[in-house]
């Protein structure tokens, strides 16, 4: 049996965030990728909030977005006459308001970075050949055949994370199908630079009837995408094909030229019936393919990859194991939505028949003057409002605990207005909460800070406290409180209103890495909220991002 708990196979966006956050919270894990090295196809190019919280408490989004070009919006023409758009940069609640155009090998490159400097590494060039999982012990694994240079290698691990694409070996090795459709039409991309087009970062939308042009601007250039009926040819386009699509559909005046990628491909819609078979859990384009609509499939994939790494890394530093029975109640459904909302988009721009197309965009131009397009789509996009509330691992609020109605368990915590007082910077509950901690809040005056000091005591003592943090949340007006003797482990703001609760309420929350309110109480159910900590010390010494 290996040392090492978990084995990550795949070094995309995906396989790395898992990967980052589990050395992060002090679980090491051993990586491997079939590559010789880092991805270079611009395959994914936007990402948006709900992807970039997940970054950001990783401690890469800072740098990605120093490098990136924030998008503006996304406009829809037909007939040459712009019948829709939407602005992006409105989202509340987060620090990433709209989407940032990073192209994919950016994004990784960053991750690896991390995950070296958080000790990790990525051995390329090591493929998986065979696995099998191993059942009727005390405890479940899985027996993996490696491939590299030096030769093949078996290795008995008790978690494998399985990121390893769309085609994955890990997914077809324990039986595991993938359903959906793949659209019959043929996809080419061309990326370089674009002469004549706007100097705003817009997304464009040219649906005719011979099919679909659309144009992203990207930090040093443009993407153009087009649909085209199948054919035999399996070769990337040419620059001049590309052109020629782009004077056909496009508004006339745009050249193309100096063309660093191009590639021509099908697009699926499809989701695993699992993701996961015991300790077998897979990830990112292992178990959801999309269309290119909105960019969701890379950021779907980091959400699963951020999800599937603390949840072990709790599990492996001593949680409830049953918390791994959440990984696929919560994460498949999202991937399903992402899925569907890409598909529906997809079928949207490839209407042929005149009156679909007629009905289509007179839909479009009174969503868009109403708003609603806006309001409908971007947290869609963003995948910020996911909910979980029917989590195994969420628990339902006692009304009686006092609890304000801002923390909805399954749901995003609120952002809320803080004063930092003893042990921290934070400003704000969300800045408090983007180091992807597990987080005990305790709300209330002197008695509560008590309560509060006793917990973060216990998490001391566990070992625990580089993956788990109290916060004592002083209401508004007690401005005079002190802090309890045995707080030095505490960390303590107050309230700069009273949206969390006035001067006599008292409850608590517990608030898991991914920023989502997984249980609320009064305050006699702390004890009861410390359980859901992690109870074993790191494996790895911690090492903390840089936040600006």
């Amino acid at each position: 049996m290996t040392a090492t708990p978990v084995l990550v196979v795949g070094a995309g966006p995906t396989g790395l965030t898992a990967a980052c956050v589990l050395w992060d919270l002090g679980v090491p894990c051993r990586v491997i990728d079939r590559r010789s090295g880092p991805g270079i196809a611009p395959k994914g190019l936007v990402l948006w909030s709900g992807a970039l919280e997940c970054l950001d408490r990783v401690g890469v989004a800072a740098q990605l977005a120093g490098t990136a070009l924030p998008l503006a919006g996304a406009s829809y023409w037909s007939k040459g006459r712009r019948i829709a758009g939407v602005r992006f940069g409105g989202l509340t609640g987060t620090a990433f308001p709209g989407p940032l155009c990073v192209p994919q090998p950016v994004t990784e490159r960053a991750l690896h970075a991390r995950l070296t400097e958080l000790g990790g590494t990525v051995e390329w060039e090591t493929e998986v050949t065979a696995v099998t999982v191993n059942r009727g012990g005390p405890e479940e694994s899985a027996t993996v055949t490696l491939s590299a240079a030096g030769g093949a290698e078996t290795v008995t691990v008790p978690w494998l994370v399985a990121a390893d694409g769309a085609r994955s070996l890990v997914r077809d090795s324990v039986g595991i199908p993938f359903e959906g459709h793949t659209f019959d039409r043929t996809f080419l991309i061309g990326d370089g630079r674009l002469e004549g087009a706007g100097a705003e970062a817009e997304v464009q939308h040219h649906i005719t009837p011979d099919g679909v042009l659309v144009i992203v601007p990207q930090p040093d250039g443009h993407r153009v995408f087009f649909d085209t009926e199948p054919d035999e040819w399996s070769e990337p386009p040419s620059e001049q094909q590309l052109q020629r699509l782009l004077d056909e559909r496009g508004p006339g005046g745009l050249r193309l030229h100096g063309t660093w990628w191009t590639s021509r491909f099908r697009v699926h819609a499809k989701v695993a019936p699992r993701f996961r078979e015991g300790p077998v859990l897979l990830a990112g384009d292992a178990v959801h393919a999309h269309t290119t609509a909105g960019g969701q499939g890379l950021n779907t994939g980091v959400q699963d990859g951020y999800d599937v790494g603390w949840k072990l890394a709790t599990v492996v530093r001593g949680g409830d194991p049953a918390l791994l029975d959440s990984y696929e109640a919560e994460r498949r459904p999202a991937s399903v939505r992402a899925v569907a909302n890409g598909d529906q988009q997809t079928r949207m721009w490839l209407l042929r028949n005149p009156a679909a197309r007629l009905l289509r965009n007179t839909a479009m131009r009174v969503l868009s003057a109403t708003g609603l397009l806006e309001k409908k789509a971007l947290p869609l996009l963003a995948q910020l409002d996911l909910d979980y509330s029917g989590s195994p691992a969420v628990a339902a609020t006692d009304a009686a605990a006092g609890v304000p109605r801002v923390l909805r368990p399954g749901r995003r915590a609120p952002d809320a207005a803080l004063t930092p007082v003893h042990g921290t910077t934070a400003a704000s509950l969300h800045a408090q909460l983007a180091a992807g901690r597990h987080t005990l809040l305790v709300y209330g005056a002197e008695a509560a800070g008590e309560s509060a000091a006793r917990a973060a005591e216990t998490v001391r003592d566990r070992g625990t406290a580089d993956m788990a943090q109290v916060l004592w949340i002083r209401p508004a007006d007690l401005t005079n409180g002190h802090l309890p003797q045995d707080g030095a482990e505490l960390a303590v703001v107050r309230a700069q209103d009273d949206t969390l609760g006035g001067a006599d309420a008292r409850w608590c929350a517990y608030v898991r890495p991914d920023g989502v309110v997984a249980a609320c109480s009064g305050p006699a159910g702390l004890d009861a909220l410390l359980t859901r900590l992690p109870s074993r010390p790191a494996r790895t010494a911690p090492v903390p991002a840089v936040r600006p």
